[in-house]
């Protein structure tokens, strides 16, 4: 079905068209016409299928349809990070570019400023992350009171980051008369039956299973201990068909020593995670995207903001503890239906998450060997000795006495209180 069967309008079509786009994604076949009859929605479907423009195409078709009848805000899309509203306002900007319509994107990590003076100068479409939306919009409640659109984009994700407190407060100034939508890859029972306090009898579209990652996606993973993950990605990233990679750490420390590890074989590589400023996380994406750099080193923060066409491939570093992580990570390749690899390092305390992993996704992932003539390092710690039975002869342990200077606070500043212990524990 092409985009002229969908019922958009006619500026939209054609700036669809100027896109390069010519066949809209199932997402898209699916809720547009229900977003443009004016249904509330609750959309799932894979990372990397087009959920953007299925909600940004019928939202702004509806808006050039009718015209403003007051001035104010005509509609909110709330996403939970910065990354993200900054790709949902590049893809509103191409697909309003026949419309007369006013965007402001509003997030943390930047000035108050220049966000303030726009609104202050009226805007119709407004990107936001809920925590500073919330800041600004305190004393300027009836901004909010033309609102018409509600879009939640990622639900799952900003529910789980803790923005629900936030996201009810700005409920609350929205008025009763509007039309929700709510968009996620993966959506739990519990914030479904949540989601539905801010919704009035949603339409339900679900394209594929909720665990499943696109299809496109080859994965597989490599069992290696922790000591040798360093070395077997600088082995993997010899091999001249990785040409985009997005390698993802579970936390910032680690993230930027992987990154000095691979700037020391001189492999260009940037960093994305929260002590980044926001200029720093900007460039770091835009370096990437235009092939600066070949290696992106992320925390689980990158999972639902990167959209880069032609990631090659996306390897976790650090195997991640929650199913939903993997399929978002893994998700950042082969999106449009374009052919990715999905590589996962499994240390031997990650097994229990695989198998949970496994049971989630309703199926195993590929073990595989390195190839190469790669050999683990040696490891540098003292391998463990199981204890052996005690001799007879030897004298006893002597017991335990904790050292003053070593003992917790609490147990130091009561030092001359030693009647407050038994005589066992008493220190010396």
């Amino acid at each position: 079905m092409p985009f002229q069967q969908l019922g958009l309008a006619a500026p939209i079509q054609q700036a669809v068209k100027e896109s390069g786009y010519t066949e809209p994604t199932p997402i898209q076949v699916a809720a547009i016409p229900v977003i443009l009859q004016r249904h509330d929605l609750m959309g799932i479907a894979q990372t990397g299928t087009g959920k953007t423009a299925a909600f940004v195409l019928p939202l702004l078709s509806l808006m050039a349809a009718n015209p403003p009848q007051h001035r104010g805000i005509r509609g909110l899309i709330m996403v939970p990070t910065r990354e993200l509203v900054v790709q949902v306002e590049e893809n509103i900007q191409n697909y309003a570019r026949h419309l007369p319509l006013r965007i402001a994107t509003i997030f943390g990590g930047v000035s108050e400023r220049p966000q303030i003076r726009a609104l202050q100068q009226g805007v119709d479409l407004v990107v936001a992350t809920p925590g500073r939306l919330l800041d600004l919009i305190r004393g300027r409640e009836q901004s909010l009171r033309t609102l018409e659109f509600l879009v939640l984009d990622e639900a799952d994700r900003m529910l789980d980051m803790g923005f629900v407190p936030a996201i009810r407060q700005i409920v609350r100034l929205l008025p009763r008369q509007r039309q929700t939508l709510l968009f996620s890859a993966t959506l739990s029972r519990e914030i479904e039956r949540l989601t539905r306090e801010f919704m009035h009898n949603p339409k339900l579209i679900e394209i594929g299973r909720r665990s499943n990652p696109a299809e496109t996606v080859t994965q597989y993973l490599f069992e290696v201990s922790h000591h040798a993950k360093s070395a077997l990605l600088s082995h993997l990233l010899k091999n001249e068909a990785m040409k985009t990679v997005l390698v993802f750490s579970r936390t910032k420390h680690g993230a930027d020593r992987i990154a000095r590890r691979l700037e020391s074989l001189r492999i260009p590589c940037a960093t994305l995670h929260a002590n980044r400023s926001q200029n720093q996380r900007l460039r770091a994406l835009q370096d990437f995207k235009s092939g600066r750099v070949r290696v992106l080193v992320a925390t689980d923060i990158a999972a639902r903001g990167i959209d880069v066409e032609g990631i090659s491939h996306v390897i976790n570093y650090d195997f991640p503890r929650h199913p939903e992580d993997y399929v978002h990570r893994i998700g950042r390749t082969g999106r449009a239906q374009a052919v990715g690899e999905a590589i996962s390092f499994l240390a031997h305390d990650d097994f229990s998450h695989l198998k949970t992993l496994e049971r989630f996704l309703g199926r195993g992932i590929l073990r595989r060997k390195v190839e190469g003539g790669f050999t683990e390092p040696a490891n540098t710690a003292a391998p463990h000795r199981a204890a052996g039975p005690r001799d007879p002869s030897a004298p006893p342990p002597a017991p335990y006495r904790p050292r003053r200077d070593t003992m917790p606070w609490r147990l130091r500043r009561s030092w001359k209180n030693k009647e407050r212990f038994p005589p066992h524990q008493r220190p010396r």
